[in-house]
C-alpha cells in the first residue's frame, strides 16, 4: 500500500490525512505537541473553558464533506448552529450595530443604526456574492500553479468577473467610494483582517469576503471550535490514520529529486508522499537542509499576528454576544502602526469572543469567558513583555469605558498569548497567523503552491500556502493536496 506522512496535526493536516486515507493511502500524522489541533486547541483556566485560536466558523460544508467522503453521517460526529446576529459592533461615538446574517435584515439595520442607505448595502453584498460565486471554484478550490486549472470551464466564470474584482484599487478605496459613513466603511474594511492584511494596501478583491458571513452565514459548532478538530481526528482514526504525538519531525528525507520519507528524534520513516502542514518557512529552513528554497515566495511580507488575553470575567454582560468588535477611532492609523511602524496603535480595535453566551458550561454561573484579541504585527524583535503590559491597560480602559463597568475588578482568571508564543507552539514563522499577507494585487499568485516544483512527492497544506489562512482555506488546501497526490493503483490497495 502507498504510504503518506503528514507533518503537523493542525486542521489542514488532519483534513489532508482524511482525504489521503479515503484515496487509499496508509497515513501517519506526526505532531510535535502532545495533542492535535495546532492553533485550534482548547484549555481551561479554573472553571473557564477557552478555544485558544480560531473563533469564527464559516463554510461548514467543507467539514461535512470530509465525513460524507468517508461514507459517514456528519451529524453523528459534529453539529453546529447558524448565527443571527453574527457580530455586535461598537464605535467610540457610542453607536452600535448588530450585523445580521440575512442580507436584507443587515441592510435594514445599517440604515436604522448608521443612516447608511439599505439599497447601497444590498448592492455591495450582491456584488460580493456574485464575485465569490464566480471566482471561488478557480481561486480557492484549485491550484493556481497548474496549467489544468486555467483550462477548466470555471476559468470562464472567473474571467467574466475580472473587471469588477478591484485589482487596481484597495479595499478601503472601494468601500469609501460606495459608502461615505466612516463607521460602515470601517466595518467592511475589517474583513481584511480575516487573512491578516491591511485594507489600505490589500486589493479590493478581498471585498468578496463579506459574502461568507452575509451570504452563506457564520456558524457555531457545538462544543466550540475545538470540536471541529476533535471530530475530524475521530474520523481519521476510524479510517486507520495513525497519530504520533510528541514526535517532532527533524528532517524530510530526499533521494535525488524525490522525497523518501522523514526523520524524527525517535525513528526514520519511509513514505511515498510527504505533506507538510507546517509553515513553509520552517519547512524549508529546518526540514529541507541543502535543498533549494523558493526565496521570492518565502520573502513575501508576512501577515499580522495577534495578542490575546483570555479572561475569566465574574459578571455577565447582556449587551454582548458571541462575537463583539470595539472599533478604534482612527482605523488607518491603527493599520499604519501594525504594518509600517511594526508596533501597536495606542487605540487598537478590540475583538471579544464569549462562547459561554452559547455554551453556558464554558464559564461559572453569572460569569463569562472572554477571549480578547488585538491585531498586532508579527514578531520582528519587539519587546512583547512591555507591549503586552501597555496594551492590556489600554484594552481594560477601552472596554471599561464602552461598557460603563470597571473590567479590571472582574478579571479572576487570565492567560496571555503573544506572537512569540504563537510561533513556539505552532511553528508559524514570526507568529504570523496567515503566512504571507494579501497586501498586493498579486498576493494570491505569490503564495506557495500546494506542491513542490523540485521534489516529487512533497506537498503543502495549511495557512501559509495556497489558498490562505483560516479554517475554510486550510480545509481547501487539504482538498487541493489530495487532488494532486497520485491515485493509488488497484494492485496497491
Amino acid at each position: 500500500m502507498a504510504t503518506a506522512a503528514v507533518i503537523g496535526a493542525g486542521i489542514g493536516g488532519i483534513a489532508a490525512s482524511i482525504r489521503l486515507a479515503v484515496k487509499g493511502y496508509d497515513v501517519t500524522v506526526f505532531e510535535a505537541n502532545e495533542s492535535f489541533g495546532g492553533k485550534m486547541h482548547e484549555f481551561w483556566l479554573g472553571n473557564y473553558r477557552f478555544d485558544a485560536g480560531p473563533s469564527l466558523f464559516t463554510l461548514p460544508h467543507l467539514v461535512d464533506e470530509l465525513f460524507t467522503l468517508a461514507n459517514r453521517n456528519p451529524a453523528d460526529y459534529f453539529t453546529y448552529t447558524r448565527l443571527d446576529p453574527i457580530t455586535h459592533y461598537f464605535w467610540p461615538d457610542g453607536s452600535t450595530l448588530k450585523a445580521y446574517a440575512d442580507p436584507e435584515k443587515f441592510a435594514s439595520e445599517a440604515e436604522k443604526q448608521l443612516g447608511v442607505p439599505q439599497q447601497t448595502v444590498r448592492q455591495a453584498l450582491n456584488k460580493s456574492a456574485r464575485l465569490y460565486k464566480g471566482t471561488a471554484d478557480t481561486f480557492l478550490h484549485k491550484s493556481l500553479h497548474k496549467l489544468d486549472t486555467y483550462l477548466s470551464a470555471d476559468v470562464l466564470k472567473s474571467l467574466q468577473c475580472l473587471p469588477d474584482l478591484g485589482l487596481t484599487t484597495t479595499m478601503h478605496e472601494a468601500n469609501y467610494s460606495l459608502f461615505k459613513d466612516t463607521r460602515f466603511v470601517q466595518l467592511l474594511d475589517r474583513f481584511a483582517t480575516y487573512n491578516g492584511s491591511d485594507p489600505y494596501q490589500a486589493p479590493a478583491t478581498l471585498n468578496i469576503i463579506p459574502h461568507l458571513e452575509h451570504g452563506i452565514g457564520a456558524f457555531y459548532p457545538k462544543g466550540g471550535i475545538y470540536s471541529i478538530a476533535a471530530s475530524l481526528v475521530k474520523l481519521a482514526e476510524e479510517l486507520g490514520v495513525e497519530f504520533k504525538y510528541n514526535e517532532k519531525v527533524k528532517q524530510i528525507t530526499v533521494r535525488g529529486s524525490k522525497v523518501t520519507g522523514l526523520q524524527t528524534a525517535k525513528a526514520k520513516y519511509s513514505a511515498d508522499v510527504v505533506v507538510s502542514n507546517m509553515d513553509v518557512m520552517p519547512t524549508y529552513r529546518k526540514l529541507l537542509p541543502g535543498q533549494p528554497a523558493p526565496e521570492t515566495t518565502l520573502q513575501q511580507p508576512r501577515s499580522s499576528s495577534a495578542l490575546i488575553f483570555y479572561w475569566g470575567i465574574k459578571k455577565e454582560f447582556p449587551q454582548l454576544h458571541l462575537h463583539n468588535i470595539f472599533f478604534s477611532q482612527d482605523y488607518k492609523t491603527e493599520f499604519e502602526h501594525i504594518f509600517q511602524h511594526k508596533t501597536i496603535s495606542p487605540d487598537p480595535t478590540v475583538y471579544v469572543n464569549i462562547t459561554s453566551k452559547l455554551e453556558p458550561q464554558d464559564a461559572p454561573a453569572g460569569s463569562e469567558n472572554w477571549f480578547v484579541m488585538v491585531n498586532v504585527p508579527h514578531n520582528q524583535g519587539q519587546d512583547w513583555q512591555e507591549l503586552t503590559a501597555v496594551i492590556r491597560e489600554t484594552v481594560i480602559q477601552k472596554l471599561s469605558k464602552q461598557l460603563n463597568t470597571d473590567i479590571r475588578a472582574l478579571i479572576e482568571q487570565e492567560q496571555v498569548l503573544d506572537p512569540l508564543t504563537i510561533e513556539s507552539r505552532t511553528s508559524s514563522f514570526a507568529g504570523a497567523l496567515y503566512g504571507s499577507s494579501s497586501n498586493n494585487r498579486l498576493a494570491a499568485f505569490l503564495r506557495h503552491p500546494n506542491f513542490s516544483n523540485k521534489l516529487k512527492g512533497l506537498y503543502f497544506c495549511g495557512g501559509s500556502v495556497h489558498p490562505g489562512g483560516g479554517i475554510p482555506l486550510c480545509l481547501l488546501s487539504a482538498k487541493i493536496v489530495a487532488d494532486l497526490a497520485p491515485a493509488i493503483k488497484q494492485h496497491e490497495s
